[in-house]
Order: structure tokens, then sequence, then C-alpha cells
């Protein structure tokens, strides 16, 4: 599934135009490398998500389009790290 579904489905950003905008940006990460919004995330991946005052790093635990519709909130991703970014500071 592309990450920019994935981000909007797992509702850990809530529009898909914003996911895409992160991941063009450089925000988004999959397993420590940059992303584009087309890349492909699969169960077991390790996604980065550097929010303007956060960063976040989740697990990736389902990933299929009609799993994560029928998922409550949190269960399509298991949280790793969730750290303050420094507001001066890039996080990439």
């Amino acid at each position: 599934m592309r990450i920019d579904r994935y981000l909007k489905l797992a509702r850990l950003i809530k529009r898909r135009t914003a996911a895409q905008e992160m991941a063009s940006v450089g925000a988004v990460r999959i397993n420590g490398r940059q992303c584009k919004p087309s890349s492909e995330v699969r169960a077991g991946d390790v996604v980065e998500i550097a929010y303007p005052s956060r960063i976040l790093t989740v697990e990736v635990l389902c990933d299929g389009e009609n799993e994560l519709k029928r998922c409550a909130p949190g269960e399509a991703y298991s949280v790793r790290e969730e750290r303050r970014a420094d507001p001066e500071e890039k996080p990439w």
C-alpha cells in the first residue's frame, strides 16, 4: 500500500494530501530511508513521521486497505518511540 494512503487510513495524518506533502518534503521515512508519497509500506516496516512539534516512530501491523478500514484507531500500528522535536531545528 502507498505510504500516503496508509498514513491517512491509519489516522496518523488527517488528509491524504497532507501525507503526500509531508513525504515530498522528507518528513516521512520508511525503515530509516526518505520516501516518496508512492513508496510501498508493508507489515513489519518502521515508519518515522516528523510533525512540527514531535517525531513519532511506529511499526506497521496491518497494511491491507480493507484491514485498515475495519481497524480501530491504534490497531494498525504500534508506537515504538515518540519524542519532542526541537522547533528551531529540522528533524531531517
